[in-house]
């Protein structure tokens, strides 16, 4: 089995997403920890809810110094021996350190249809460039930010009338059948690309 370890920033519905297949029978992975910068992240709760276990490194007390972060990171990850990451809306920046170390290792769900709107704000920025498409992917860490190889992609008609927070809603849809489904492939070896409809 492909011990996988979660990281979380906040209520943790990718994660959900991701444990709740990992349950299924028959799946080649299976969660060692769920790990958020925030005590208060409300995912911790759901992953504890479903028996798996939590950590906290809190990002604060580093006062930016990202590598003492990382190096905190790893000694709490350290006793779970995960032998891959899911980052399920972590919200923090890792460095090229960190990313060389779980390279091939570390994979990431974003919202847009990479190579487009990486960052933050990509419901607005689709809406404003008149997309007529949006969606999400699931791609490979590195060090550039929202920038390794997709490994899927599902996408969702932008509708007249669509605000960021409708579509936001329809896109998330889809997060949590993109995510499972390619974590399911990736712990078996198959980094081919996966487009799902909506």
């Amino acid at each position: 089995m492909v011990r996988v370890a979660v990281f979380i920033s906040g209520g943790g519905s990718n994660m959900v997403s991701l444990l709740d297949d990992m349950a299924r029978e028959g799946h080649a992975g299976t969660p060692c920890v769920v790990l958020a910068n925030s005590a208060n992240a409300g995912g911790l709760a759901r992953a504890a809810e479903r028996g798996v276990p939590t950590a906290v490194v809190d990002h604060r007390p580093f006062a930016g110094d990202r590598v003492a972060f990382e190096a905190a990171i790893t000694t709490a990850l350290e006793p779970y021996a995960p032998d891959m990451i899911c980052l399920a809306g972590f919200m923090r920046i890792l460095t090229a350190g960190f990313n060389d170390e779980w390279a091939g290792r570390m994979i990431n769900i974003h919202p847009s249809l990479l190579p487009k709107y990486k960052g933050l704000h990509t419901h607005a920025r689709a809406l404003e460039a008149g997309d007529k498409r949006h969606g999400c992917s699931v791609h490979e860490v590195t060090a550039t930010l929202d920038d390794g190889p997709i490994l899927g992609q599902a996408e969702v008609p932008v509708l007249e009338g669509d605000t960021p927070e409708t579509l936001a809603a329809r896109v998330l849809v889809q997060e949590h059948r993109l995510y499972p489904a390619v974590l399911r492939r990736f712990v078996t070896g198959d980094r081919s690309p996966l487009l799902l409809q909506s």
